[in-house]
């Protein structure tokens, strides 16, 4: 197998394309400052490639769009085996999705499309596509953040408007969208994002991926309390 084959889908489940949107690592994962100070970026730039690696592992992914408007950034992920696409119209996440989605079902107009978020450092490709199974059953559906507030992915099956609520509470915006939640599975990776030292820790804890651990590694070799304990 060459390293972009993409796993092939067990006969009968739903093939999805997979929306990642990836912000600059200079601008990403802000929140994260007071704990990683002068390695914030790497940190953001480790976790979005465990993230997109990992989904790329699920045989339900049939091709992972990365929307981002760093190119040197885009190339990285283009690597892995993602379509690295151009954050247009430069208008926000939800809108960067929608192009993403757009350009998805320009390519697979029968596709199922989800959008994912580009810090679960700990996510595990089984879990990603025990999700995935589950949003097959439903026109629209969702993964709640593991605060309960946001939301992780967002998934809309084939013919189905792709309606996307990101930002601030958007599991209550989801929700009364009428798009279905997805607690009841075991999914803890899909739900585990990272935005604090605190989150960190967790993630940590489940298990992150090679770029994501080697990144807190070298952080724990100058001494960064966070990379060491997981507190702040």
């Amino acid at each position: 197998m060459s390293t972009h084959e993409r796993p092939v889908a067990p006969a009968g489940s739903i093939g999805w394309s997979l929306v990642v949107p990836v912000k600059p690592a200079a601008v990403g994962k802000s929140r994260l400052a007071p704990f990683a100070g002068g390695h914030r970026a790497d940190l953001a730039r480790a976790m979005a490639i465990d993230t997109i690696t990992a989904a790329l592992a699920s045989p339900r992914v049939v091709e992972l769009l990365a929307i981002t408007p760093d190119p040197e950034f885009a190339d990285v992920l283009a690597r892995l085996g993602a379509v690295a696409v151009t954050d247009e119209p430069a208008a926000g996440l939800n809108a960067a999705l929608l192009h993403g989605a757009r350009l998805s079902r320009s390519r697979r107009p029968d596709g199922a499309v989800a959008a994912m978020l580009a810090d679960l450092p700990a996510l595990r490709p089984n879990e990603l596509t025990t999700a995935l199974d589950a949003a097959s059953a439903w026109p629209t559906s969702f993964v709640p953040d593991a605060a309960g507030v946001g939301t992780t992915l967002y998934c809309a099956a084939p013919g189905v408007d792709f309606a996307p609520r990101f930002g601030g509470p958007s599991r209550r915006a989801h929700l009364d969208a009428g798009a279905v939640e997805l607690t009841p599975v075991p999914i803890t990776s899909v739900r585990r994002d990272v935005d604090t030292g605190a989150d960190l820790h967790q993630a940590r804890d489940l298990g992150v991926g090679p770029r994501t651990r080697a990144a807190l590694a070298a952080m724990a070799r100058r001494g960064d309390p966070v990379a060491e304990t997981g507190t702040s």
